[in-house]
C-alpha cells in the first residue's frame, strides 16, 4: 500500500487495483459470451466443416462464428495502446447478440427465404440456449456502452456530468428529476468504477 505524506497507508492504489480487476472480469464475461454465441452456431450447424442449408444461411452462420471470435478478441483485456478503446468491442457485442437473436425470432415466426421448416418450432433447445446467451451479451454490452456514454459527457462547473437527456422519468427518480438513461448510468457507475 502506498504511504501518504502523514505516514498513513493510501487507499488509492487498492481502489485502482479493484477497479482494474472489476473491468477485467466484466470484459472476460463479455468475451466468454461472444465465444458462446460462436460455439452454439458451430454446434447448430453440425460442426466446423458442415454448412447449413440453404447456403446463404450457412454462410450467415460462418459470419456469426467469425464475428464471435473477433468480438471476444476485441473484449479481452490488453493494454489500451494495443487494442484501442473498449467501446468498439461492446458495440460489436451488441451487433453479435442482436443479429442472430432477430434472425432466430424471424425463422420461428415468418420464416426465411428457403427455410420455412422451423416456423413455430420454439422448442429447439439449442435455439433457446442461443437466445439466452445472445440476450445476456446484448444486455451487458448495452450496459457498458451506457456507462461509457455517461462518463464521456462533459462535466458541468459543479463537477457532475452535464445533463443533456430529458425524457421519460422513472417512478423513483421522478421526485429527484432523474431521467431513465441517467438513472441507468448512475446505477452502473455505482456498481463498478470502470476506466475506459
Amino acid at each position: 500500500m502506498a504511504q501518504t505524506g502523514t505516514g498513513r497507508p493510501s487507499l488509492g492504489g487498492a481502489r485502482a487495483r479493484r477497479a482494474s480487476a472489476e473491468q477485467i472480469a466484466v470484459r472476460l464475461v463479455g468475451a466468454l459470451l461472444a465465444l458462446a454465441v460462436a460455439a452454439v452456431h458451430v454446434a447448430d450447424q453440425g460442426g466446423v466443416t458442415a454448412l447449413a442449408s440453404p447456403a446463404w444461411i450457412g454462410w450467415s452462420y460462418r459470419t456469426i462464428e467469425v464475428g464471435g471470435v473477433l468480438t471476444a478478441l476485441a473484449l479481452l483485456p490488453r493494454p489500451a495502446r494495443l487494442t484501442g478503446p473498449a467501446e468498439f468491442g461492446w458495440v460489436a457485442g451488441v451487433l453479435l447478440g442482436a443479429g442472430p437473436f432477430a434472425a432466430y425470432v424471424a425463422t420461428r415466426t415468418v420464416g426465411l427465404p428457403g427455410d420455412h421448416g422451423d416456423v413455430g418450432n420454439w422448442g429447439y433447445w439449442m435455439g433457446t440456449v442461443s437466445l439466452f446467451v445472445e440476450a445476456a451479451l446484448v444486455v451487458l454490452s448495452v450496459g457498458m456502452l451506457l456507462l461509457w456514454w455517461q462518463r464521456s459527457r462533459p462535466a458541468e462547473p459543479s463537477g457532475r456530468p452535464a445533463r443533456r437527456v430529458t425524457g421519460v422519468r422513472t417512478s423513483v427518480g421522478a421526485a429527484r428529476g432523474t431521467s431513465v438513461p441517467r438513472a441507468i448510468g448512475t446505477a452502473l457507475r455505482r456498481a463498478a468504477d470502470f476506466q475506459f
